[in-house]
């Protein structure tokens, strides 16, 4: 604390007060760690906003689960005023994509769909890794601030 303001002090209070609950925080402290719970959060409402706006009353996720699943996942009310949801588990293997809907429905994911869940993946991977993780998408390496 400045010596000017201690004996401005000391002369208001007449005591030798500390100031030390004025001093800010350190700009140095960690920031504290997400948990997996709460980075998948972020990721999903990113991977959400990848096909457009969502719109008002709806929800809508995308999101890796491991390293071989992908999660849709979009809920809403219809025009009757009655909840609706989607739920699509993508398992994806090195040489196809299988589709798994509500009601035991699979289907192997081909042509433009295909070309469309790839080109989802790629946006998804760099924008969770420059919003969510500040990395470079191509390299890894971390982003300057600014």
């Amino acid at each position: 604390m400045s010596s000017i303001l201690k004996k401005a002090l000391f002369l208001l209070t007449g005591d030798d007060v500390s100031l030390d609950f004025l001093k800010t925080p350190s700009k140095k402290r960690p920031l504290r760690t997400l948990t997996e719970r709460e980075l998948l959060t972020l990721e999903s409402e990113i991977g959400g906003q990848l096909f457009g706006p969502v719109p008002d009353g709806y929800r809508r996720e995308f999101f890796c689960l491991d390293r071989d699943t992908w999660i849709w996942y979009e809920e809403g009310v219809d025009k009757d005023n009655k909840k609706q949801t989607t739920t699509i588990r993508y398992e994806v293997s090195p040489t196809q994509v299988l589709k798994i809907q509500e009601g035991g429905r699979y289907s192997y994911v081909e042509g433009d769909e295909l070309r469309n869940f790839g080109l989802a993946v790629r946006l998804y991977y760099e924008q969770v890794a420059r919003k969510v993780y500040r990395r470079d998408p191509a390299t890894g390496h971390k982003l300057q601030a600014g």
